[in-house]
């Protein structure tokens, strides 16, 4: 089945390329998101009438992807987690846990959007992509740490203050 694309769609072409793709792809997902439409002499003719609207519509969507894209460049995912003996995480770090992180930061992205090859099971930073637009593929950078960790580093090295303060005053 021949289409027209009405959009990018990554792995399969730019806005007005005309494609093949296999029916239920094109006549079960392309054409009823609006994606494509099927290629005959009519659709093109008004096509080629609508393309301008559509090439400036994509631009406003990729020119927004990339404005977010440098602000997520900017951004850090603290993510603090709870583990075991051996910094071992009780479960993990997924998709869905960095969406929320980002989300309490102003920066809303679906989890979808969030390309993780595996579950982050170890403590440490990950540099994460996350894909914006078709052509826009943007890095954060997440940072997963054990649950509590500086509260209990605090409270060891309070006490140790404290007991020279009280030498000194008893000296």
């Amino acid at each position: 089945m021949k289409v027209i694309l009405r959009a990018d769609v990554e792995n399969l072409g730019v806005l007005g390329d005309i494609v093949e793709v296999k029916p239920g792809y094109g006549r079960n997902y392309l054409v009823p998101k609006g994606f494509a439409m099927p290629a005959t002499a009519g659709n093109l003719k008004a096509f080629e009438l609508e393309r301008k609207k559509l090439q400036e519509k994509m631009e406003a969507v990729r020119g927004a992807a990339q404005a977010l894209a440098a602000k997520l460049e900017k951004a850090e995912v603290l993510l603090q987690v709870r583990v075991g003996d051996n910094d071992k995480l009780y479960g993990s770090v997924t998709a869905s846990n960095i969406a929320e992180t980002l989300a309490a930061q102003g920066i809303e992205i679906d989890r979808r959007r969030i390309l993780l090859d595996a579950p982050i099971r170890v403590l440490g930073e990950y540099p994460v992509r996350v894909r914006l637009h078709a052509g826009v593929i943007s890095e954060v950078l997440v940072k997963v740490a054990p649950e509590g960790r500086l509260i209990e580093e605090d409270v060891v090295e309070a006490p140790a203050v404290a007991d020279d303060a009280a030498e000194e005053a008893a000296e």
